[in-house]
């Protein structure tokens, strides 16, 4: 299949399963995940509808930006190291990967040379694996409060990637655990804050995500097939 007969296949499962679950169809988005993908396979993408790119690597991203465009919106997915954020503040539409207060008071101060203000997401370890990034689930809901606090940051939401499972059931507590969350915290109503965004749900799992509660969707592998073993930082 094309890369744009997967896109259409993928969001005709996304909009039936938003549905099912009572849902408006909109009320989810499809972000291509084009980690290691070659332009013109980015472009096929992008002429088939989807409008949300995820980058992994920032090298990688500027090089991309720089040649494609800002037709779609760019949005960092992948774990964002301190020193990159002088770079990454001027790159992205969203960042969903902040998981401590030195990097988003870092991207703060950059936002605010740049005269922006920055949308983000607040990444969740609710595995609490030790391979995963994001802030452990016990420390999510204070970790919003002191992003919050920087004047030049926006709190749209939350990101997590839940354990690789062969059955993606597996995965729903993950996720429901993540809606949870999004569902406290906005009750806090702390100034500054939206909880519109659960960034959760990748090509083995989103069907389960979404019935959960995504609004954004990750899918690499199923709109661009398997990728190359190693990946260019």
């Amino acid at each position: 299949m094309s890369i744009a007969d997967n896109i259409k296949r993928i969001r005709e499962t996304m909009a039936e399963t938003a549905e099912k679950s009572g849902r408006p169809a909109s009320s989810v988005r499809l972000m291509a995940v084009t980690k290691t993908v070659d332009d013109a396979r980015i472009i096929e993408a992008i002429e088939a509808g989807v409008d949300i790119m995820g980058e992994n690597y920032i090298q990688e991203a500027k090089r991309k930006i720089e040649s494609l465009g800002r037709s779609v919106h760019w949005h960092m997915i992948g774990h964002l190291q301190t020193n990159k954020a002088k770079i990454a503040a001027g790159l992205f539409e969203m960042i969903h990967s902040v998981d401590r207060i030195e990097l988003a008071t870092e991207l703060d101060k950059r936002a605010a040379t740049k005269g922006l203000s920055l949308d983000v997401l607040i990444e969740v370890n609710i595995s609490g694996e030790e391979t995963k990034n994001g802030v452990p689930l016990a420390g999510a809901v204070d970790l919003v409060h002191r992003v919050a606090a920087l004047p030049n940051i926006s709190i749209k939401g939350l990101m997590t990637m839940p354990p690789y499972f062969d059955d993606p059931e597996d995965a729903r507590p993950f996720f429901r655990s993540l809606r949870e969350l999004k569902e406290t915290i906005a009750s806090e109503k702390i100034p500054g804050v939206e909880m519109n965004e659960l960034s959760m749900g990748m090509t083995g799992d989103y069907i389960v995500a979404i019935e959960e509660g995504a609004t954004i969707v990750r899918i690499g592998r199923a709109i661009f097939g398997e990728r190359p073993l190693r990946t260019p930082r």
